[in-house]
């Protein structure tokens, strides 16, 4: 009787092996596959950086699936850059050192991510950045590198074309923060802005991070229509709050590195009335994200930020990419080269962002700005911010090869 017993007990074992089939009990024994996400998860710039990790993870979570059914085991492997253009590439030497990992998605700052990059590209592993807008992220034509998101050179420019047109402004005064990101955006800021006729009163580069009493008193002096900070947040709110409170009275200004609801939390009512630029779709303009939102939410019990729908976008073209590459591959794990082939290969790509495809450098052919207006100093309603602007402009290759875009303004209201 108990050898029976044990009969029947193997058969049916046997038999719900065979119900699971191949997908339930053969998925890790290929190995294991892992996605980094590589961005500032300390420090003053942990918002973004945080969200672009959780929009990686909850990208796996929902879409690992394929692999998961070819044999592999996928997971996510968060490094935190600090947004320090030292730290990136001690990570990205890690990052590299381990064979499991066939793709990154990052960074956040783009001066982390020019030197991290080329140790990418040096091994071979695929970047996909939700982020990264400095020009030359992609204008080096590295094999490897690639970007969802705008660019600086049109950045700022719909800055300044919102600035000319909307806000009919006669004079400005420039502020970089005198990094990669801050300083690209300020140099063609400034140029479209005088391409426009309107007034440079000032153009200045600053590191200070807590008392700007020394820019500030010239701004007085000048009386400039517009105040345009052209760097990150943690930084340049502190900025608006102290010419605010020093009684300039200009409009307040600044491009994507403003994009956080901690821009509300460190500037209060100095930042209220501000317009920034984004390459990140607010939620406003993107009914296609709205389960992401939700799913985004349920998973990590707040809303999205900046760039996380980018980060998840991003990790869905690596996914699919790798499972191309595997399918290849006989089923096999694949390598990283011919994982960045496919990436940048990417063609007519759907995703919650719109549709996404790349040019030979890496850049999208066409990408989205917007132009934002804040309008509270409570971070919990900065997705509610109004979006007064959105404009389409192709990257240079796509302009080249004559791809379509279309340039439009929302009124300022």
């Amino acid at each position: 009787m108990k050898a029976l017993k044990v009969f029947v007990l193997v058969a049916v074992l046997a038999l719900a092996a065979q119900t699971l089939g191949p997908s339930r009990v053969q998925a890790q024994d290929k190995g294991v596959i892992k996605i980094a996400s590589h961005s500032p998860l300390s420090g003053g710039q942990s918002e973004p950086g945080i969200a672009i990790r959780n929009g990686v993870d909850l990208a796996i979570q929902q879409l690992a699936g394929p692999l998961t059914k070819l044999g592999f085991k996928v997971e996510l492997a968060p490094f935190d850059d600090q947004a320090d253009p030292k730290v990136g590439p001690v990570n990205a030497q890690n990052i590299v050192s381990d064979k499991a990992i066939l793709a990154v998605v990052g960074h956040y700052n783009s001066g982390v991510a020019r030197p991290s990059s080329v140790i990418y590209n040096d091994a071979n592993l695929v970047m996909v950045s939700p982020a990264n807008t400095a020009v030359d992220i992609t204008d080096r034509g590295l094999p490897t590198v690639n970007r969802v998101c705008g660019r600086d050179d049109a950045q700022g420019a719909a800055g300044a074309d919102y600035a000319a047109n909307q806000l009919k402004v006669k004079s400005v005064y420039v502020i970089s923060d005198k990094t990669v990101y801050g300083d690209g955006v300020a140099k063609f800021f400034r140029q479209s802005i005088e391409a426009a006729g309107i007034k440079v009163l000032g153009f200045e580069s600053t590191t200070e991070k807590s008392n700007f009493d020394a820019i500030i008193n010239p701004i007085l002096a000048a009386k400039p229509d517009l105040v345009y900070f052209s760097g990150i947040y943690n930084q340049g709110a502190v900025f608006f709050k102290q010419a605010h409170e020093k009684g300039v009275k200009a409009q307040f200004m600044g491009p994507d590195g403003f994009d956080a609801s901690d821009t509300a939390k460190i500037g209060g009512d100095a930042v209220v009335g501000m317009v920034y630029t984004t390459t990140a779709a607010p939620a406003s303009l993107s009914p296609d994200a709205k389960q992401f939102r939700d799913d985004y939410k349920a998973a990590f019990k707040q809303d999205p930020q900046a760039y996380s729908a980018e980060a998840y976008v991003s990790t869905a073209i690596v996914l699919k990419a790798i499972e191309k590459a595997i399918t290849d591959n006989g089923g096999n794990m694949p390598d990283r080269k011919t994982v960045a082939a496919n990436v940048r290969a990417t063609k007519e790509f759907k995703s919650i962002l719109g549709t996404i495809t790349f040019d030979a450098n890496g850049d999208p052919e066409v990408a989205n700005y917007y132009v934002l207006k804040v309008g509270s100093t409570d971070p919990a309603k900065w997705a509610e911010n109004e979006a007064v602007g959105k404009s389409q402009a192709k990257s240079p290759l796509a302009a080249k090869a004559g791809a379509s875009a279309t340039m439009e303004a929302t009124a300022a209201k």
